[in-house]
């Protein structure tokens, strides 16, 4: 087992060995050959670099041709395509001159606005081409006189192509320096640019306001905002602006467009026959008549809402779609303020003259008026003004606003102060009637609190509480703001009334006019915004019980004295007759004395104008005096018997307070004599009759 594995090992070493010198007879042979090869590359590369010494020079020379063709087609390209600029542009100008013969041919309107836009795109892609040779034609020049210059001095090619190519660059030249700004400024791209401008100004022209006078007839219909121009118009218009904005005439489409728009509204204003705005100096209003200035100030208020919330919105929009995108839309703001700035400058002037005015009491309501309209454009000012190109025109309006409110609130304070100091300049009513300051300020606080003006007012208070103390103060609410200012004034009127009732010399006629002056107010503003405002205790212990007070006095003084005369006491202790019946036809003399002399006061001195208060003093003068008069007579009736008296008295003292204009009837009451008759009488005719009666029989039973 041993022995076999010794045979294979030596007969592997053996093959190893054989394999060994196969291979070095083969490196030995493969070494020779290598010996032959690098012989063969040295003669090769000896060769290459002989023939590399001789193509040299050639190879050079390629290089630099190639170089030189580069640098020719480098210059000579530019001019190429500069050439072919200039083919297009008489390309377009021939397209231009037919297309305008066609446009002015044109009489369909939406035809001539789509021809139109063929017109305006034909005069941007001429404008284009102009500017293209502008701006490639010095450097198309220079590179080409850089290489003729070059050929002439290295004498690269022939003297042939160099003398062609120095005519081509002289003839380039001038024609670059001779027809570019003859193409943009004297050619057809001038005349194409001022069309536009007359297009331009035309088709502004016909965007018109057409609903403005229907919206003033109906005062009910809701201000709206319209599209001027349909979209066919509209693109037109834009086109058109930035048609000229890129070539240099953006001041002369900015002037067209504020010249035309601001003529389209005025003219459409003028429509509203605004004839008032003429006048806005405050010495001119002063001098208008009242009526003329209420109606002035009526059509100020609807004439500036549809100014700012149908006119001047609608132009707004116009403007942004027709100048928005030039220069990034920082344009158009400043070109909608100038068409509007004219206009509501107009309207501003107008309502300052009328705030700055003479303050009498009557102009509050307007100033209000004109206040509150602000106060509800104010959202509508802030969003057609916004940003800075509106900054001027929004100050002017809190300006007219705050003179709106140092007005309103000076007339009222004013008014107070009228009242207060008595400044009516007349003397107390001579017949005790309500005198006229306080029927006018009456219905002036009845109308300041309604629901017309309440709001205003307190607004107007509120404001300028919060100008005196602060913005951080803390003031009252608007409806005791205004109960207060009002209270105030009605207390001043009450110190009026009680001036003049102490200016009376007569002892009755103060309680009289002081009657009928506090029930006057009392009833005038009792069940009113005006009473509801005050509080009905507050009118009841201010004026109601005061007036009552003073009727009383009235009727003690008036009427006491008469049932005084009738007093029975002192006529009971008499025991003559004969001095009885002289004593009762006394006392019956008095009392018809003292009856016609209360009467003719009545009817000359006394008045109670008030039908409600006039019945009312009547039933209780008839129940003050009738029940006397008559225990009187029935208790002497024996001594008045067969004679001429005034039965019933109720009628006569009904008669006293029917008025002046009732014509009495005359009525006898004869008692056992029967019979009667009657005449139309004064009343104070009958009395002295009656009492003439009375004096001239003297038979008594």
């Amino acid at each position: 087992m041993a022995l076999k594995e010794e045979d294979s090992t030596l007969a592997k070493l053996e093959l190893a060995c054989s394999d060994l010198k196969t291979l070095l007879q083969a490196s030995a042979k493969m070494d020779e050959s290598l010996e032959k090869i690098d012989k063969k590359f040295d003669l090769a590369d000896e060769s290459l670099s002989t023939t590399s010494r001789r193509v040299a020079p050639l190879q050079s020379l390629a290089m630099a041709t190639k170089a030189l063709d580069t640098r020719i087609n480098r210059a000579v390209t530019p001019a190429l395509a500069l050439l072919d600029t200039f083919k297009l542009c008489e390309s377009l100008q021939d397209n231009l001159v037919q297309l305008s013969s066609n446009l002015s041919a044109e009489r369909t309107p939406k035809n001539r606005l789509e021809q139109l836009l063929e017109y305006v795109e034909c005069v941007d892609q001429l404008n284009a081409a102009i500017n293209a040779i502008g701006q490639e034609g010095e450097p198309a020049i220079q590179k080409l006189q850089e290489v003729v210059e070059f050929l002439s001095r290295a004498k690269a090619t022939d003297q042939y192509r160099t003398h062609r190519l120095r005519q081509t660059l002289i003839t380039l030249k001038a024609l670059y320096e001779t027809e570019v700004d003859a193409m943009k400024f004297d050619g057809l791209l001038d005349e194409a640019l001022l069309n536009l401008q007359d297009e331009y100004e035309n088709i502004l022209e016909q965007l018109r306001h057409r609903n403005i006078g229907e919206l003033q007839v109906d005062k009910e219909a809701e201000t709206v905002k319209s599209d001027l121009g349909t979209e066919l118009e509209v693109e037109v218009l834009q086109r058109i602006s930035e048609t000229l904005a890129a070539n240099d005439c953006l001041d002369i489409c900015i002037g067209i467009f504020v010249k035309v728009r601001y003529r389209r509204v005025a003219k459409a204003l003028m429509r509203l026959s605004p004839d008032y705005l003429r006048t806005y100096a405050p010495e001119e209003i002063d001098e208008m008549e009242w009526e003329s200035l209420e109606t002035a100030i009526s059509l100020w208020i609807q004439h500036l809402e549809l100014a700012l919330k149908t006119v001047l919105v609608s132009e707004k929009k116009l403007c942004n779609q027709v100048l928005g995108k030039i220069m990034d839309g920082l344009v158009w703001p400043e070109c909608f303020v100038k068409i509007a700035d004219k206009i509501m400058a107009v309207f501003f002037r107008f309502g300052e003259g009328v705030a700055r005015s003479s303050k009498e009491p009557h102009k509050l309501f307007k100033l209000l008026d004109m206040f509150d309209s602000l106060e509800k454009l104010k959202p509508d000012f802030s969003e057609t003004f916004d940003g800075e190109a509106g900054a001027d025109i929004c100050t002017r309006f809190r300006e007219l606003t705050k003179l709106l409110v140092n007005s309103s609130s000076k007339v009222f304070w004013e008014f107070g102060l009228q009242i207060e100091g008595n400044s009516d300049g007349f003397p107390p009513p001579q017949d005790g009637s309500v005198p006229k300051v306080v029927r006018y300020s009456i219905n002036f606080l009845k109308n300041l609190a309604a629901d017309n003006y309440r709001a205003p007012m307190a607004m107007v208070l509120r404001t300028e509480q919060i100008w005196k103390a602060g913005i951080f103060s803390k003031p009252e609410t608007n409806e005791n703001l205004l109960k207060d200012a009002i209270s105030n004034v009605m207390d001043a009127l009450q110190r009026n009334v009680e001036s003049k009732r102490s200016r009376y010399k007569d002892k009755i006629l103060p309680h009289i006019f002081s009657m009928n002056t506090y029930w006057y107010i009392y009833m005038r503003t009792r069940n009113t915004e005006l009473g509801d405002l005050l509080g009905e205790q507050y009118m009841k212990t201010k004026y109601k019980v005061v007036a009552q007070e003073s009727a009383y006095t009235y009727q003690n003084l008036a009427w006491g004295h008469l049932v005084r005369i009738l007093d029975k006491e002192e006529l009971k202790r008499l025991q003559s007759k004969e001095l009885l019946r002289r004593m009762v036809r006394e006392k019956m003399d008095d009392f018809l004395k003292g009856l016609d002399e209360i009467s003719q006061r009545h009817r000359w001195s006394y008045s109670i104008p008030d039908l409600d208060l006039r019945e009312q003093i009547k039933q209780s003068t008839m129940k003050f005096l009738v029940p006397p008069y008559s225990e009187f007579l029935n208790t002497y009736s024996a001594v008045l018997q067969g004679k001429l008296y005034v039965q019933p008295i109720e009628g006569l003292l009904a008669q006293i307070f029917e008025g002046d204009d009732v014509k009495l009837k005359r009525r006898y009451s004869k008692g056992r004599m029967g019979g009667g008759g009657g005449n139309s009488l004064t009343l104070e005719r009958e009395i002295r009759d009656f009492r003439r009666s009375i004096s001239n029989n003297s038979d008594v039973v």
